[in-house]
């Protein structure tokens, strides 16, 4: 109820509230149209008390109450819309002392009506109309009644119609006695005022029975039998749509030709059609249950183009909104899910891998992760690719290169094969060769400059087993764990999207390619190990969308 205390379903404004019977209030409504009507609204708070508004519902539409213009089942709007019948009462029927016939049947047919559905003749507001018998009202019934109390209530509530004399319905053709008379007595003066006769007193003739039937069908069938007829509308959930629900006078009464029959030909009013995009066909089917309304042919179609999850409804007709019958089906497009978008590479052997990165980031694909081999090929000059050139994968798969690196020369010869260096000089200055009696070389010490004294070379038994470390050399960065969060915006645009980390050990993909539905308002949060410098890079079909420093 929208506005408890001024507007119910946003259509009818309360004027006062009637009754409250449980989890049922009545109140009285100014309709749009102006008119006064009736509203029994139901709190559905409860799976029982939404089958016990369903109960309901039922025993209406078995007993086609005459107040009854409109139901309302969808979630959050249960009630039941009355007009004002006129009549006389049950209760002043029941006092006289002969009833008629027809209205002692309809009484007790209506009251085993209500019984099949756990209702008795006292829930029912109900007046009569020369021999119509009219629902004018039906309150709920309380929770938990037996039949054993049904049978009992209908047994008091028809106590009043059963063994009182009743007026018997008059026979067809009754008056056809007195023709004999009529020729003997009138003679030659009937002929003569035969027509007067005909005009005065016109034949009498028993109205057929067509409820149920078509109205042009039930008017056709009528006029034929000399009676004029007339429509009113009324809403009937048990008969179809232009089809009578009641005649007046009921069938089987001795009616002068001539005579005005009224036909209420049920035409209920419109219903709106609801919203069923974005629900399952189970979800579907439900709602449309809950507005009188049934499930109508299954079309299933690709959903990638509008983004629609499998087996969710995409579209409808008639479409959200639109005015329908009671009882009309309508027909659904449902989602056979979402195919990712393709795409290839083309050869990327022996470009530089920057080029490389740069057509992989074109392609909508990740570099996922790299791989150095060594080989005579400039240094970082791509090799491989996975995969393979032109081969069709999805946006925002990874790429692995395989990359060069210089290739490692050893030294031309061993170690232990080099000449030893000459022995140290003597404390004279003189070489072993000199005191041994050899030449002595002329001194040049006055013609060239002095040079700085050479060190002494090591003895192999004091050469290090391994050289020394290269105080210049860059130590390599030791791994870490470094913490990522983001949040992705509620706006996030369409499209596919990955999350890959950038760190000393290349690029790689964290976050395979999601859909831009999973992740609108969305979380990504987590440890990640990097080594060295680190950057989150979230992409979008393959193009940087943000970066994201730990």
């Amino acid at each position: 109820m929208t506005g408890q205390a001024a507007v119910i379903d946003g259509k009818y404004q309360v004027v006062r509230e009637l009754a409250r019977e449980g989890h049922v209030t009545l109140s009285e409504v100014r309709a749009g149209e102006g008119v006064t009507r009736r509203v029994a609204w139901f709190d559905v708070a409860s799976p029982a008390a939404r089958q016990g508004f369903h109960a309901y519902r039922a025993a209406l539409r078995a007993i086609a109450p005459a107040g009854l213009t409109d139901v309302v089942a969808r979630p959050g709007a249960y009630y039941a819309v009355w007009q004002p019948v006129t009549g006389t009462p049950l209760a002043e029927v029941a006092a006289q002392p002969v009833k008629q016939e027809e209205v002692v049947q309809a009484v007790q047919a209506l009251a085993a009506r209500l019984a099949e559905h756990g209702y008795a003749l006292s829930d029912a507001d109900v007046v009569v109309e020369g021999r119509d018998v009219r629902v004018a009202y039906l309150r709920p019934a309380p929770e938990g009644r037996t039949p054993e109390e049904v049978t009992r209530l209908n047994a008091e509530a028809l106590a009043p119609f059963t063994g009182v004399p009743v007026k018997r319905r008059r026979q067809p053709g009754a008056w056809l006695t007195f023709v004999p008379g009529l020729f003997f007595l009138g003679g030659a003066a009937y002929l003569g005022t035969q027509a007067g006769q005909i005009y005065l007193n016109p034949p009498v003739r028993e109205v057929a029975s067509v409820t149920g039937r078509p109205a042009q069908e039930a008017a056709a069938q009528l006029t034929a039998s000399g009676f004029r007829v007339e429509y009113t509308l009324g809403d009937s959930g048990n008969v179809p749509i232009g089809a009578v629900i009641r005649q007046e006078p009921a069938a089987g009464t001795n009616l002068p030709v001539g005579r005005l029959v009224t036909l209420t030909v049920n035409n209920p009013p419109s219903l709106n059609v609801p919203k069923l995009e974005e629900l399952t066909l189970e979800q579907a089917r439900a709602a449309l249950r809950d507005n009188a309304l049934s499930l109508g042919k299954v079309i299933r179609v690709d959903g990638t183009l509008t983004k629609t999850p499998e087996g969710r409804i995409i579209a409808q007709a008639p479409e959200p909104g639109a005015a329908i019958q009671r009882g009309q089906s309508v027909q659904v497009m449902v989602s056979t899910g979402i195919r990712g978008k393709e795409t290839w590479i083309a050869d990327l052997t022996g470009l530089p891998f920057e080029a490389a990165r740069k057509q992989i980031r074109l392609a909508g694909l990740v570099v996922h992760r790299v791989v150095q081999r060594p080989s005579d090929a400039p240094e970082n000059t791509v090799l491989e690719q996975t995969p393979a050139p032109y081969v069709r994968v999805a946006v925002g798969s990874p790429v692995t290169l395989t990359v060069a690196t210089a290739r490692y020369s050893p030294p031309s010869q061993p170690t232990g094969s080099l000449p030893l260096p000459p022995p140290p000089p003597t404390a004279e200055g003189e070489s072993a060769e000199t005191n041994a009696g050899s030449a002595v070389a002329p001194d040049t010490s006055a013609e060239a400059p002095e040079s700085p004294p050479a060190e002494a070379p090591l003895a192999p038994e004091e050469i290090p087993a391994t050289p020394a470390a290269d105080e210049t050399a860059e130590p390599e960065a030791a791994p870490r764990s470094v913490r990522f969060r983001y949040v992705f915006p509620g706006d996030l645009p369409e499209g596919t999207y990955t999350i890959s980390v950038r760190d000393a050990d290349g690029e790689r993909e964290i976050q395979g390619a999601t859909d831009q539905t999973q992740l609108a308002g969305a979380v990504a949060e987590g440890n990640v190990d990097v080594r060295g410098d680190a950057v989150f890079v979230i992409r979008r079909n393959g193009e940087e969308y943000a970066t994201v420093k730990p």
